[in-house]
């Protein structure tokens, strides 16, 4: 396990790919990062480096329940740090529902450090919110103050972190009850206040103001719709869209048993996708610096 101490939190983290450009790539939920190892391998025979990393409260990485900002800002703020270590600065950002939420917030606090953004599956609207929110919160504030914290390391989620790092679970012991609660209460908070916004984490504002090219996939759910994209690829200035990449799903099981089947085929199409895009993007940073 290859790890960086970021801001006083142990992130674990692996690049695929020895020379290019960086491309920074998060999955969606609190999963970790190996649902994106075999997109990532074919993004970097394309020439570039990828860097996947889980992160605080996800995989391997360590728990820590501190920090103002959203959890979302508190990971983008992460990940800037994580590619200043890494020496992997300005890199293109990008990810899935809850890893693209990262990647905006990232280009909004930290534009300096981003070429470009990778966007499949953005999360928007009321019903997503309300759900997302109870799965990402409302069970573990629940849990905590029911049962305390060693109910907390039992549960599903957490259980898995404890796995892949077993001195998780003497953090998520001594995390006092009543500062967990008022933390995850906090970050709740902050994503309800999302509901009427274009996709969750960011006004309309804060989309038109991104100046980096972006690249777009839109979703195929009730969470992700394709509507969600539509609206932030209207709003992004240099952006592009791509609909119907993956066949629209009218379940509604899809915050558990869902093996992600249809995206995982469909990756060989958006490595195309993204590749098409990362070259054309390179070619366009190229050419201010071939006028001078």
């Amino acid at each position: 396990m290859t790890e960086a101490l970021v801001r006083g939190v142990r992130l674990n983290y692996e690049t695929i790919g020895s020379n290019g450009p960086w491309i920074a790539l998060t999955p969606g939920s609190r999963r970790p990062y190996d649902e994106l190892i075999n997109i990532s391998k074919a993004i970097a025979r394309s020439g570039y480096r990828v860097l996947l990393h889980d992160r605080r409260n996800c995989g391997a990485s360590e728990v820590a329940f501190d920090g103002s900002a959203s959890e979302h800002e508190i990971w983008a703020d992460d990940l800037y740090e994580l590619g200043q270590i890494l020496g992997a600065l300005p890199m293109y950002v990008g990810g899935s529902s809850a890893g693209a939420r990262l990647a905006i917030l990232y280009a909004l606090r930290h534009p300096d450090g981003l070429r470009g953004l990778l966007l499949w599956r953005l999360t928007g609207g009321q019903e997503a919110v309300d759900r997302l929110a109870e799965n990402y919160y409302g069970q573990f504030i629940k849990i905590a103050a029911e049962e305390g914290m060693a109910a907390v390391a039992g549960s599903d989620h957490f259980s898995e972190c404890i796995r892949a790092r077993p001195a998780n679970k003497e953090r998520l012991l001594q995390t006092d009850v009543r500062h967990f609660i008022e933390t995850m209460t906090r970050w709740r908070e902050c994503f309800m206040q999302s509901a009427n916004l274009p996709i969750v984490g960011a006004t309309e504002a804060d989309l038109r103001s991104i100046t980096a090219p972006a690249c777009l996939i839109a979703g195929n759910d009730v969470i992700h719709t394709p509507q969600t994209a539509r609206k932030a690829a209207s709003l992004i200035p240099k952006s592009e869209l791509h609909d119907n990449v993956v066949e629209w799903r009218s379940d509604d099981n899809l915050l558990k048993g869902w093996d992600r089947k249809e995206w995982r085929e469909a990756e060989p199409r958006m490595a195309e996708i993204f590749a098409s895009f990362l070259r054309t993007a390179e070619i366009d940073k190229s050419e201010p610096e071939r006028k001078h």
